[in-house]
């Protein structure tokens, strides 16, 4: 069994946690439809699983993870609408239909991603007045590094510079891999660990994990953006290329990056060798990630 097929059960307490957020959110009728209109158009639900099965697989409860799992969902959600922005990566398209600001304008689009991103952080912060504890706390604290200035929004300024910038090469593109992509992947993963109160050793090995899984997912993402096709990738493809970004493929050619995401996952599986049989969805994910197509 693989692991979206051994994650469902997690995917749908999360489906069912977000309607119950959305649904008490309180937010103004045009608002609600911009922020659910992103947040409820599919995906993988890939942060907030692998929140919920790390907290699991190391012993702690789902539930006292499920907030900053749905947390982490809409922090992800509100980086996309503002990615698509036509002042970031002018995307007309998300998950095969319209981008968010093609159906409600840009400023919507805007005010839907802070709305996100600021409840996001209102649901963190009830689950840590309900739980104070320091796993709690910290817990937060690794979404919050994930997605902020030293995290997933350093990687995306770097990553815009980097289309304009000479002499741009393998040490800004490692930044951005590990920051734009792989620090949320990290934090997924260290919320559900600090929740289940992992030891240091295991926070180690996870974050060692987090880092090269996301430096990996990035690595096929910008294989996808050249052999890829709309319908599995539900995006605008070749960009990538006509806006000049700086990937492996720009670096490297498509041989070597291919060869580089290998040894990425190979490394991303030893990462995680102190969990033995217990991490074995974890190594599936890993080693998975180099045949995507989505």
């Amino acid at each position: 069994m693989g692991f979206a097929e051994a994650t469902k059960e997690y995917r749908e307490k999360i489906e069912a946690a977000l309607s119950g957020y959305m649904d008490s959110c309180g937010a103004p009728e045009q608002l609600r439809a911009a922020m659910e209109y992103s947040l409820k158009a599919g995906g993988k639900r890939l942060r907030p699983v692998l929140t919920l099965y790390t907290c699991n697989m190391l012993g702690g409860d789902v539930e006292r993870a499920l907030p900053y799992a749905c947390a982490l969902e809409m922090i992800h959600t509100y980086s996309l609408i503002h990615d698509d922005l036509p002042c970031m990566d002018d995307d007309d398209f998300r998950r095969g239909r319209p981008s968010n600001h093609k159906v409600f304008g840009e400023a919507n689009a805007v005010l839907a991603g802070d709305g996100l991103l600021s409840y996001a952080f209102q649901i963190m912060l009830d689950a840590v007045k309900a739980d104070l504890t320091e796993n709690a706390i910290n817990a937060a604290r690794a979404v919050s590094l994930g997605a902020g200035v030293s995290g997933m929004v350093a990687g995306q300024v770097i990553d815009l510079a980097s289309e304009t910038a000479e002499n741009t090469g393998i040490d800004e593109l490692r930044f951005i891999q590990a920051n734009k992509t792989a620090a949320m992947i990290k934090a997924a993963l260290l919320a559900g660990a600090y929740i289940a109160g992992a030891s240091q050793e295991q926070m180690i090995a996870l974050g060692q994990y987090g880092e090269l899984y996301g430096a990996l997912f990035q690595m096929t993402d910008d294989i996808l953006d050249v052999v890829g096709d709309f319908e599995g990738m539900g995006k605008t493809l070749g960009k990538d290329e006509a806006e000049n970004k700086l990937t492996y493929i720009s670096l490297y050619g498509m041989d070597r990056a291919k060869d580089l995401a290998s040894e990425t996952a190979h490394q991303a599986v030893e990462a995680i060798s102190i969990f033995e049989e217990r991490a074995e969805l974890l190594r599936e994910l890993a080693l998975s990630c180099l045949s995507r197509r989505s």
